[in-house]
């Protein structure tokens, strides 16, 4: 048996009080899920998608060091281990998950980068 929150409606702010707690009831018949991408990732499925890819596995591959230059000019220095279509993961001084989204371009150590 799972319990489940049972949100009561109010001004739509969640207050701890109006949550109560029931069993959560068993679907017999399963619903199908529906899965709704943003426009921006179906947009990123063509050729430019492989592109990133391909770049981004060959610096995991290599261990390339690397700068990441994120939206607030804020710079992140180190390897990149891991990625997935939002996020990658960066080893240097740190170990740091960032957005994709919040990428605004990145570079390899030895290059100059945007002066911006």
């Amino acid at each position: 048996m799972s319990i489940s929150p049972i949100l009561t409606e109010g001004s739509g702010a969640l207050d701890p009080a109006g949550v109560t707690l029931r069993p959560h009831a068993r679907r017999t018949s399963p619903e199908p899920l529906t899965l709704h991408l943003p426009a921006r990732l179906v947009e990123a499925a063509g050729p430019h998608r492989q592109a990133e890819l391909f770049y981004l596995q060959k610096q995991i591959h290599s261990q390339t060091p690397m700068v990441v230059v994120l939206e607030d000019n804020s710079r992140v220095e180190g390897v990149i281990e891991w990625y997935d279509g939002a996020a990658i993961k960066v080893r240097g001084r740190f170990r740091t998950l960032i957005y994709k989204s919040a990428i605004k371009y990145m570079y390899k150590v030895g290059d100059q980068g945007l002066q911006s």
